[in-house]
């Protein structure tokens, strides 16, 4: 980003600025007033802004236009110049958020020190959020197993498109650090990547969060879809979308541009547009709640992104991975993980998916005893077990204690056969040798209770 807006009403500084920076290498833009600079500013924010405080024939003066540019555009670094400084402007200035100010006439070693200073700022800020972002979602982006290659392979293949995604999963499953991975390797990482929650935000302020609005009172706010201008809007939970607002998406999608809320003025931006959702779209359509052309537009490409049960393999990375982090972050004490506890992961449930992964470590690690292995009875809930003396008790599911014992047998050994089997990705062989049979013996038993082939090829898939 080398884009610098030069606003000040002499023709001659302006010139003389825009010359200076350009062989620096640098690419300008130039306004003469209020109302060009802030259409230059709305139409595509600038990477810097050099801002005269008097400007001839202007609505505003140059502290006006810095706190409504703050407003929208908080990061981008505005140096004040101006001919009739003083230690009150400067203070004032400084106090709104200008990064500098100089004094005309000015000195132009001075001023490309300012500049250079305040760009590398900026890049340094946009880095640190970028490398906090990564951080925060590394341990959803852990994985060997199959289900996971495949997602990581559809990831980076449209990573360097522009196409947009609809991202489906179930709830935990990671749908956001999968579009955030997307973000970060594509071209458009060093812009901002903007979450909108269509589940958590009230019908009627949807549009206000979207486009922002403006009032004479509080002047210009800027909703999620400028402050996501040249980077990414994810749009969480789209089902859950107001109709009225769909078609203004719809809109958006097709012209890159709207008016906020109480406004006039066309804000133009480009945005990678990247949904998720639980829900089945298709079926809201035909129920009348999703409009179909906005579920075309937004489904160029759709993603599924697996639950932890079909990447069974992965579960004790992610715990491994949560270990470290929540060391790191919370300050618990390490516990390392007992082959046991290991095992017992990958044959849990997990309708909350990588989400409720992290809960039940984070609640081991704090509530277990410093530095001891977290082993099974650390994993278990009052609904799956209960503690007698020094032992761990099966509590049995009410159906399972009304059968003969021979059928009950039966039932246990199927599914506790077809929870390792899911746990070794749909490998016989490494389940044959971790339940002690003979891989013949093992494709005998799981015939006789009836798994058949076809069941096992989906573990595998």
């Amino acid at each position: 980003m080398s884009d610098i807006l030069i606003v000040d009403d002499e023709r001659d500084i302006r010139a003389l600025i825009a010359d200076i920076l350009q062989d620096e290498g640098y690419s300008t833009r130039l306004a003469a007033n209020s109302d060009e600079a802030m259409a230059e500013v709305n139409a595509n924010p600038p990477a810097m802004l050099i801002l005269d405080i008097w400007l001839k024939d202007s609505k505003m003066d140059g502290i006006d236009i810095l706190m409504t540019v703050k407003r929208s555009n908080p990061d981008i670094p505005i140096v004040i110049i101006s001919g009739h400084g003083n230690v009150e402007i400067a203070v004032a200035a400084i106090k709104q958020g200008a990064y500098d100010f100089i004094e005309k006439p000015f000195n132009i070693d001075k001023l490309m020190v300012v500049i250079s200073r305040a760009m590398e700022a900026s890049r340094l800020r946009r880095e640190n959020l970028a490398l906090k972002r990564r951080e925060t979602n590394a341990a959803q982006m852990l994985g060997e197993s199959n289900a996971f290659r495949n997602l990581l392979t559809h990831l980076d293949k449209v990573t360097q498109s522009n196409a947009r995604i609809m991202f489906t999963g179930p709830p935990g499953s990671g749908k956001e650090a999968a579009a955030r991975y997307v973000h970060e390797h594509s071209d458009r990482a060093a812009a901002p990547f903007v979450c909108v929650s269509s589940a958590t935000v009230e019908p009627e302020r949807m549009e206000e969060v979207l486009f922002g609005r403006e009032s004479s009172e509080r002047g210009v706010e800027p909703g999620l879809l400028e402050q996501a201008h040249g980077g990414v809007v994810y749009l969480d939970e789209v089902a859950d979308m107001p109709m009225g607002t769909q078609s203004k998406i719809l809109r958006v999608l097709v012209e890159q541009q709207f008016t906020r809320v109480g406004g006039s003025d066309k804000v133009r931006v480009d945005l990678r547009v990247v949904s998720a959702t639980t829900q089945d779209l298709a079926t809201r359509v035909r129920e009348g709640l999703f409009r179909q052309e906005l579920f075309d537009r937004l489904s160029v490409v759709p993603i599924r992104v697996p639950g932890l049960e079909e990447r069974c393999e992965d579960i004790p990375h992610l715990a491994e991975y949560f270990i470290e982090e929540l060391h790191r972050m919370q300050g618990l004490a390490r516990r390392p993980l007992s082959e046991a506890a290991r095992a017992h992961l990958q044959t849990m449930r997990w309708p909350g998916n990588i989400r409720q992964l992290r809960n039940v470590i984070e609640r081991a690690m704090i509530l277990g005893e410093a530095g001891a292995p977290i082993d099974i009875r650390d994993l278990q809930t009052e609904a799956a077990t209960a503690d007698v003396g020094n032992e761990t008790k099966i509590v049995l599911s009410g159906s399972l204690t009304t059968l003969p014992l021979r059928e009950a047998r039966e039932m246990f050994e199927r599914e506790y056969l077809l929870s390792q089997i899911q746990r070794f990705g749909g490998n016989i062989s490494r389940t044959a040798s971790f339940v002690g049979m003979e891989r013949s013996a093992l494709h005998r038993k799981l015939k006789s209770l009836g798994v058949s082939a076809p069941k096992l090829s989906e573990m595998k898939g």
